[in-house]
């Protein structure tokens, strides 16, 4: 028997998350299971506040906040070498970017720590940070580089602004040979107590959908694709490389990144080990 309680869930509609929602919006219907749709900053910032009970976050704020949170298993926003969505755009040579102004997109906490890491750790390069609307960069000549997630990656990777475009998801694989995992499915320690009926039920409807995306990719990237001017042939190739899943392998890379933010005074100790519903 399905349960019944009243849940409200995160959800970030970008096209890296297509495969999944773009099911759940014609399949799921639930009307005691409420959807508020957002950037991950938003929603990160919404499920610590207890606006929500569940969503799909950064992975830096469940490693801020572990005490909260607990990670629903298998389902992620990750991937294994190019994620084609989150960019470093750069005037200059990555080694040549100290000092030089760095935008950071306000839309994802970890994919500004990850810059910060690949910069600063692999490359030993220190940028001035700011934060900002990257989509107005023309409008600021002294930006030397920008760091774009998302739809707004995929709006500049095809601007042809930048003479460097740098996939951080590859440059994390090649440093490290793990996945990387930018967004998991983070639900509050009380509503896990509370109704893991609940829980369950949405983790199956999860599951289902992402399963049943990954066969139809290639319709939904002809719906999906107008959303950035993007040929639909482009937008299959760029989804077949996002996975939604959390394997071994992907637990692995999520607790290296973790152990670079405690490294950093950018994470909690107590994130480690991994604790999931």
């Amino acid at each position: 028997m399905l349960a019944e309680s009243k849940v409200r869930i995160g959800m970030v509609n970008f096209i890296n998350t297509a495969p999944l929602y773009y099911i759940w919006q014609k399949t799921v219907d639930r009307p005691e299971w409420h959807i508020i749709e957002a950037a991950p900053s938003v929603l990160n910032r919404m499920l610590y506040a207890g606006e929500l009970d569940m969503g799909l976050v950064s992975s830096q704020e469940y490693a801020v906040h572990p005490q909260e949170y607990m990670i629903l298993d298998d389902i992620s926003i990750s991937a294994c070498g190019p994620v084609g969505s989150v960019f470093l755009f750069s005037k200059y040579e990555l080694k040549n970017l100290s000092g030089k102004t760095l935008l950071l997109s306000s839309q994802s906490q970890t994919s500004v720590s990850l810059v910060k890491i690949i910069l600063e750790k692999f490359y030993q390069v220190v940028p001035d940070y700011e934060v900002g609307p990257v989509l107005q960069i023309d409008k600021k000549e002294d930006v030397a580089a920008v760091l774009a997630i998302g739809d707004e990656a995929l709006v500049l990777s095809q601007s042809g602004m930048y003479p460097y475009v740098i996939d951080l998801g590859r440059i994390w694989h090649e440093e490290t040979s793990l996945p990387f995992v930018f967004a998991v499915w983070a639900i509050r320690r009380d509503f896990c107590r509370n109704s893991p009926a609940v829980v369950v039920d949405v983790q199956r409807e999860l599951l289902r959908c992402r399963n049943e995306g990954r066969k139809n990719l290639r319709n939904i990237s002809k719906k999906v694709a107008p959303r950035v001017s993007m040929e639909a042939k482009a937008c299959y190739e760029y989804l077949l490389g996002i996975e939604h899943d959390l394997c071994p392998d992907k637990k692995k890379g999520l607790t290296r990144f973790i152990e670079f933010l405690v490294e950093r005074g950018e994470g909690a100790a107590e994130a480690l080990p991994l604790r999931f519903f």
